[in-house]
């Protein structure tokens, strides 16, 4: 199989959303993002995501900033390491 066969399509960020990379679990359904606009937010794991979607550390997530407190943003979507990986190798996260 070539590269362009595997290749999937994945969920794109909207224009409020944007990709981050999970850099510490902090508890209570928190967790410190570094995000690609290189600002660094606290994340939180929606109620509809915390127990059908387990994250850890060094997920790559796709966020959406809040609109009134822009350190702080809520997790959409979170990608499979396979997902990921293609996301790197196509130039959408650092």
């Amino acid at each position: 199989m070539t590269e362009e066969t595997q290749r999937k399509d994945l969920r794109m960020p909207d224009d409020s959303e944007m990709f981050a990379t999970v850099t510490e679990m902090l508890g209570g359904q928190r967790v410190r993002l570094q995000c690609n606009d290189g600002k660094e937010r606290m994340g939180r794991i929606p109620g509809r995501m915390r127990f059908r979607t387990w994250i850890n550390k060094d997920d790559v997530v796709l966020i959406e900033p809040w609109d009134w407190q822009d350190e702080k943003a809520d997790i959409e979507w979170r990608y499979e390491e396979a997902d990921a990986n293609q996301l790197r190798r196509e130039g959408h996260i650092k």
